[in-house]
């Protein structure tokens, strides 16, 4: 008879957090853009497209980001400033304009107000059907909110206390849970909705932890949604994912701040009860990492025994650069953190302005891969989460005399899909799955009905 295996696990002292006590959270939002010192070296016009910008797609920062993060002698370029703060570029010329003269017309709040929202909803806020199909129904066919189970074995869960960063991604594919929408939001109070669907639901082995960031909750909030994980009627939940940026834009958060000493003791003790708990961190570039607090939160992490695992879209104008791909890879390999996913730009709110045609992503991978260690290389992509799933773009080649895409699925809807190889032709100006045609004269993907069947059995049940 074996012995049960109990996790070893380094006992951090909290001699971290002292090393960051009191440093204050100060954030900025649209309405304090004049408030924010080093904006008023720009021009008016410059700060007025922020303005009209901020308007309609979410813009908050924090003095961590200002201060530590953006070297502001290289405004615009800066890859942190395009990571955070508005351009024009972002809202296409038509929306631009409309809101702007609005602005400048002085509307009424009401008239402006609906148009940003018209605005809004021509920015396809909820990609890859994310609302239709990824939402499970309870035996009654009512929504549970709050909760999306695309994949067979994970499940996500949208914390209504986490639905806010510390601050925001200009990028950012949840863009529409921040603007203040109730119709184009998803989130959830009820620990024992989820509870109970997890309960029911034992082919799920991994629950996710996403929004906005469950990382700007309270430790406590935090902890009543995960520990009762650890009673015997989930041990089908093997690990415990936290999706977050705050080891970019507020490491203090797991250093100095009021709970984060409750926040280390809660990761510890899941670890202990044998769970695997990976913070999902976000990041975007090597800047990200090069700050004392940022690599001290990681320290304090990793002390718990969770892993810190990274991913994060390639992106123009922040990081189309295999050099920059290949410094931060090796940088988080040297501080412990695995790299994960290399992601493709989703195709909501700025994708115009962010988006990099695959055959570009595709080169930039191969090429930051070939500077880089075995370590390095455990990041997957480039990689588009579409609605029939993760789809991995492998390579350009030419077969039978046709140039080709090698796609394939990391994960997807149906489990038999993945891992089987599958071309589509060649195009230098696709930037998504669906600018992509099948190729050697196929007329559909080997997928094709099977997801068309499962969508439109979803949509009969989320439209009776």
């Amino acid at each position: 008879m074996s012995a049960q295996l109990t996790p070893l696990v380094w006992q951090p002292t909290i001699e971290y957090a002292s090393n960051y006590e009191n440093v204050p959270f100060k954030v900025y939002t649209q309405r304090d853009l004049d408030k924010i010192e080093p904006l008023s070296r720009l021009s008016d016009e410059q700060r007025f497209e922020m303005k009209v910008v901020s308007s309609v797609l979410p813009f908050r920062v924090n003095q961590y980001v200002i201060d530590e993060l953006i070297d502001w002698s290289n405004i615009p370029n800066d890859p942190i400033f395009q990571l955070t703060f508005p351009q024009r570029g972002m809202l296409k010329v038509e929306h631009f304009d409309r809101i702007a003269k609005l602005i400048k017309e002085g509307a009424d709040k009401a008239i402006l107000n609906a148009e940003i929202d018209r605005v809004r909803h021509e920015l396809n806020p909820h990609p890859a059907d994310q609302m239709e199909m990824n939402i499970p129904r309870d035996d009654a066919g009512n929504r549970i909110e709050g909760l999306q189970h695309k994949y067979r074995e994970t499940v996500l869960f949208f914390p209504s206390q986490g639905q806010t960063c510390h601050s925001y991604c200009t990028f950012c594919f949840r863009w529409a849970q921040f603007v203040g929408d109730k119709e184009l939001r998803i989130a959830s109070s009820e620990a024992a909705s989820l509870h109970e669907y997890l309960r029911a639901h034992t082919e799920v082995t991994d629950l996710l932890m996403t929004g906005g960031d469950p990382m700007v909750m309270k430790s406590k909030h935090l902890a009543s949604y995960l520990e009762p994980l650890l009673q015997p009627e989930f041990d089908h939940i093997q690990t415990i994912r936290i999706g977050s940026k705050a080891l970019t834009f507020w490491p203090h958060r797991f250093l100095g701040a009021e709970d984060s000493d409750d926040l280390i003791r809660l990761l510890e003790r899941l670890v202990e009860a044998g769970k695997q708990v990976a913070v999902m961190a976000h990041y975007n570039h090597w800047k990200e990492l090069d700050t004392e607090a940022a690599q001290a939160a990681i320290r304090r992490i990793r002390g718990t025994g969770a892993v810190i695992r990274a991913q994060g879209p390639l992106i123009a104008h922040i990081n189309d650069d295999p050099e920059v791909w290949a410094k931060m890879w090796k940088m988080q390999v040297k501080l412990g953190i695995v790299p994960y996913y290399m992601f493709v730009e989703r195709d909501t709110g700025a994708q115009h302005y962010f988006e990099v045609p695959l055959v570009r992503a595709w080169q930039i991978y191969r090429e930051a891969m070939q500077k880089v260690s075995g370590l390095s290389r455990t990041a997957r992509g480039p990689s588009m989460s579409a609605s029939p799933g993760k789809v991995e773009v492998q390579g350009v080649a030419e077969v039978a005399g046709e140039k080709v895409f090698v796609l394939r699925f990391i994960q997807a809807r149906n489990p038999d899909w993945v891992q089987r190889p599958f071309f589509a032709k060649y195009d230098e100006k696709a930037t998504w799955l669906n600018h992509l045609e099948p190729a050697f004269g196929e007329s559909k993907w080997f997928w094709q009905d099977e997801y068309e069947a499962i969508r439109r059995d979803k949509l009969a049940l989320a439209n009776p």
